[in-house]
């Protein structure tokens, strides 16, 4: 099977598990407010920054928050589908954002993306057979046998059958297209996966299969995810490590049972209050907090959770907290907790 040359520098060794695959230094990306008659910048949304974390080869970082946090503009920016305003992406040691186009072209076989709306990143008039294989065309993967050979297996994998390649993406339910996502994305066998919402549509009935694929497809290639939702359950359900993000910042970030267990930032534990118990007889108290989330055109100062916050302190309002380390693997920004 021929295809197209991987860079010397994605060697097999960042493979293990344990070792970081992907590195997020100081991300930013502010997206342009224009305005008056020449269309000049009057203003920027700050949508994610100053964003650091990493994630471990073959483990699957969860990463949170409400509507309009930051949690896509930070996948997107990882695989370049957004240019990041400043900061550095690391995979497998190689700096992303320093890549040619050419050398980007050959470095996405390796970073794939699953959308949130599988109906709108579908091109309602080619048979999604068509679809998956496209991928393997671009990289001039295989013989044009080779690739429908490995697309009718991949769409097995998600539990799809050969007939349903010569099919288009209306005649299919909503958990069958996101399983075509799943696939178009694992057809070049990547390493990295951004999951950006991927169930957040989807009846639950149909998430735990959906979730359930993710899982098993993980384990059978060593992927890496990046899972990106808004739904704790589901969090907790797939994820290795969890990160919190409010209004563009991280502000918590540990190992899944740490932080289910024990959530240190005021944000996060009114997260978790929310969460619905199961036990009709156990009740559980719900932190309601004030306010809306303020715009990122314009956030506060110091601690940006800090107008809604229940136990800020007054320089929270001055003195933006550092991110650090508060016990081991548990990150989190706040100063109550220092």
């Amino acid at each position: 099977m021929t295809e197209t040359t991987a860079p010397t520098t994605m060697s097999s060794k960042a493979q293990k598990d344990g070792q970081e695959l992907v590195q997020i230094r100081n991300l930013v990306k502010y997206f342009p407010i224009r305005g008056g008659l020449l269309q000049r910048t009057v203003a920027e949304v700050k949508a994610v920054d100053d964003v650091s974390f990493f994630i471990r080869a073959g483990e699957t970082l969860g990463l949170v928050g409400e509507s309009g946090c930051g949690k896509t503009t930070v996948g997107r920016a990882m695989l370049r589908l957004i240019e990041p305003t400043s900061g550095s992406v690391f995979f497998n040691g190689v700096d992303v954002l320093g890549l040619n186009p050419r050398e980007l072209k050959t470095m996405r076989r390796y970073m794939q993306i699953i959308f949130q709306d599988p109906y709108s990143s579908l091109d309602p008039r080619v048979p999604i057979g068509e679809s998956v294989i496209e991928g393997l065309k671009i990289h001039n993967i295989g013989s044009p046998r080779e690739r429908f050979d490995l697309t009718i297996e991949t769409l097995h994998k998600v539990g799809l059958e050969d007939y349903h390649a010569r099919r288009y993406p209306h005649e299919f339910s909503g958990g069958q297209r996101q399983r075509i996502g799943i696939a178009r994305a694992l057809a070049l066998r990547p390493q990295f996966i951004v999951a950006d919402e991927p169930v957040s549509a989807l009846d639950v009935s149909i998430q735990s299969q959906v979730l359930n694929i993710l899982k098993d497809l993980q384990a059978e290639f060593n992927l890496t995810y990046l899972f990106v939702a808004h739904n704790l359950s589901v969090v907790e359900h797939i994820s290795d490590r969890v990160a919190v993000m409010y209004l563009g910042k991280i502000i918590e970030l540990a190992s899944r049972e740490d932080l289910f267990r024990n959530p240190l930032h005021p944000y996060t534990q009114a997260l978790m209050s929310a969460i619905p118990v199961a036990d009709p007889t156990i009740r559980r108290d719900r932190i309601i907090l004030p306010g809306d989330v303020p715009s990122p055109v314009n956030p506060p100062s110091g601690c940006r959770f800090h107008p809604r916050c229940p136990v800020a302190m007054p320089h929270c309002a001055t003195e933006q907290p550092v991110f650090k380390e508060v016990s081991p693997d548990h990150w989190t920004a706040c100063w109550r907790v220092e």
